[in-house]
């Protein structure tokens, strides 16, 4: 992935190559996180108090057990209001009209049936840090798709590097979480990243509309943003995670390097200095902030993590506080 011409020849861009690591660094990661579980028992049980939270009324193709701020027909009372010529006179409440001798019609919850969809980033530069980004991020969305179908939403899970390949299909009912461990257990980080494509292809493929998280370093030489454009179109609720590895925010790296990036093997040589070591976390906060700038001007919710930041404290703490989880 080239840099910015200016800085090519100096410091990495970090949008394109903060996922160059040392060639000696470049082996499989040893942290045993590929062999862990990726959820504690005692931690499920945490997440069976919680659900996930949409920020828009979407009607699903069957009910649901989630209660929706959209009026409907369920049994569950919301309020009154005046009747009008043409409603449903089996809602009136006639207790009402005996005290105010005034007609008034019973409004009711609705059960939606919310789409919960995950689109989880396995290009190469996902393998990188320890815990890797990878392993972090499946946690992440086995997290999410359990709270999911323990809520009775309907879950489906996709994977993006050179293109979208669709991993888990939809399922619903805590029965199916099973087949999102299985196959989160499986997966290994390979490919270039190409967002783009992957999110053309996702909003092509999936017609429902609810709950999209990307979870994604963004190390992609594609962009970001008509990626995101293509789920803004479709209008969905849009999370982003952005997960860095803590090896890129604070590197420790120092003297003659020789950087090799993970997915293209594109080589560059610098001397590592305080003064490009500064440029390097200019470029990455330049990276990140635009990143948040622009989601949070179009309504999507931007979330930055690192591989470090406690797991529990970000599902129950961090998640709940930016609202995608209650």
């Amino acid at each position: 992935m080239a840099a910015s011409e200016s800085a090519s020849a100096s410091v990495p861009s970090p949008s394109a190559t903060a996922s160059r690591v040392p060639a000696s660094q470049r082996s499989a990661p040893s942290d045993g996180a590929a062999s862990a579980p990726l959820l504690d028992p005692d931690f499920l049980h945490k997440l069976e108090q919680l659900e996930l939270v949409s920020r828009k009324i979407f009607v699903g193709r069957m009910k649901g057990e989630r209660k929706s701020r959209r009026r409907g027909s369920s049994v569950e009372f919301a309020e009154h209001r005046n009747y009008t010529v043409g409603d449903d006179l089996r809602h009136i409440d006639w207790n009402v009209y005996g005290r105010l001798d005034k007609l008034f019609l019973k409004l009711f919850l609705e059960e939606e049936d919310l789409h919960v969809y995950t689109l989880l980033d396995t290009s190469l530069s996902m393998n990188f840090g320890t815990p890797t980004k990878l392993h972090y991020s499946k946690q992440v969305a086995a997290a999410l798709a359990f709270i999911g179908l323990v809520n009775h939403d309907r879950v489906i899970m996709d994977t993006f590097a050179t293109k979208l390949d669709q991993g888990i299909p939809s399922v619903r009912g805590r029965s199916q979480m099973w087949r999102v461990i299985d196959y989160l257990a499986h997966l290994a980080a390979s490919g270039e990243s190409d967002l783009k494509a992957a999110a053309r292809e996702f909003a092509i493929r999936h017609a429902g509309k609810g709950v999209v998280v990307v979870i994604s370093d963004f190390m992609d030489k594609h962009g970001y943003e008509d990626a995101l454009r293509y789920l803004l179109a479709r209008k969905m609720d849009i999370y982003v995670l952005h997960v860095l590895s803590q090896e890129e925010v604070q590197p420790e790296l120092v003297g003659d390097l020789r950087l090799v990036d993970v997915e293209d093997e594109e080589v560059a040589e610098i001397t590592m200095s305080a003064p490009l070591l500064k440029r390097y976390k200019d470029n990455l906060n330049t990276f990140v902030g635009g990143l948040k700038e622009w989601c949070t001007r179009r309504g999507i919710t931007y979330i930055f993590t690192t591989n470090q930041y406690p797991f529990e404290k970000l599902i129950l703490n961090y998640l709940r506080e930016r609202g995608l989880v209650k």
